[in-house]
């Protein structure tokens, strides 16, 4: 599912015009990439939890040349999915 059938899913569901549910989806986004710009974790009842997860600097290898390089740091976001996501996922 991509952003344009989740608006229309909104849009049915909830019987908002497609304007107004791209705008609440278009916020949620915004709200949830600020929150973890900010070092929040994000935690949506029934879904599961946003989080930012640090990795160090660590060397690796280049594999055509063989040569070593430095990877830097980074964060990335991870997802884990509540209880009951995974329920309903392994019925």
């Amino acid at each position: 599912m991509n952003k344009t059938q989740l608006v229309e899913a909104i849009a049915q569901k909830t019987g908002l015009k497609k304007k107004d549910a791209e705008a609440a989806v278009s916020a949620l986004v915004d709200a949830t990439v600020a929150a973890l710009a900010d070092g929040d974790k994000v935690q949506i009842s029934g879904l599961g939890t946003l989080a930012v997860k640090e990795k160090a600097a660590r060397t690796g290898r280049n594999p055509r040349t063989q040569a070593t390089i430095t990877i830097p740091a980074s964060k990335s976001a991870t997802f884990t999915a509540s209880k009951t996501l995974k329920e309903s996922l392994n019925k």
